[in-house]
């Protein structure tokens, strides 16, 4: 069978209702059972405090914990330092406008680790569906292109069909970005769904019929 395959690609813009930020406590102390008992002090007070703003606490979940022994070096020598604990949290928002505030918050009772922020869609489907017709569109463009430049019969659909992406890129935000206001200020953006195809159709000379085609 003649056949040309080519990729079609489709991208649509939606706009993020969810965000989720990771921030948590980082303690040190000479003494590990201090380090970890001031460490647990602040994060129970950063949960409490969340699940005050209506934060559903399974909303809420440990996403690192770990303890690192510390060490200084002094003319080549090593010497023991202390313990750090690292306690951090994933904390997912809904709506978004509340992200700032959640930040906020958090850094008020002790918090002093704060990741980038993600933005993302809870019902991608929606635009990726409609990602995924602009990929059939530009495939059959880019197909029918190619027949024309040749100057060949181009069947007008395609005998095969592959889905090769998937994808929602969420929407980084930096923490240095909250650092000089009061309420953290929210610049969501906009989120690319984008949706890729493989298809193949069939053509022949303009005067034959189209192989595997009446």
């Amino acid at each position: 069978m003649n056949q040309i395959e080519v990729t079609g690609e489709g991208t649509v813009s939606a706009s993020p209702n969810q965000s989720m930020v990771t921030l948590g406590a980082i303690t040190e102390n000479p003494t590990l059972t201090t380090a970890q008992l001031e460490n647990n002090t602040i994060v129970t007070s950063i949960i409490d405090s969340l699940t005050r703003l209506n934060i559903p606490k399974d909303h809420i979940q440990t996403v690192d914990y770990r303890i690192d022994m510390q060490y200084t070096f002094d003319e080549g020598k090593q010497h023991f330092k202390g313990y750090q604990v690292t306690h951090l949290l994933q904390v997912t928002i809904e709506p978004i406008e509340k992200t700032g505030l959640v930040v906020d918050t958090a850094v008020n009772h002790g918090a002093n680790s704060i990741s980038t922020i993600r933005f993302m869609n809870t019902h991608p489907e929606i635009y990726y569906n409609h990602a995924l017709t602009l990929a059939i569109h530009n495939a059959q463009t880019k197909a029918s292109t190619i027949a024309n430049t040749l100057q060949v019969k181009l069947s007008p659909y395609p005998f095969n069909v592959q889905e090769e992406t998937r994808s929602q890129t969420p929407i980084p935000y930096s923490a240095a970005q909250f650092a000089e206001s009061k309420t953290a200020p929210i610049q969501t953006g906009a989120l690319q769904i984008t949706a890729a195809i493989k298809a193949k159709f069939a053509y022949s000379s303009p005067t034959g019929k189209l192989d595997g085609f009446a």
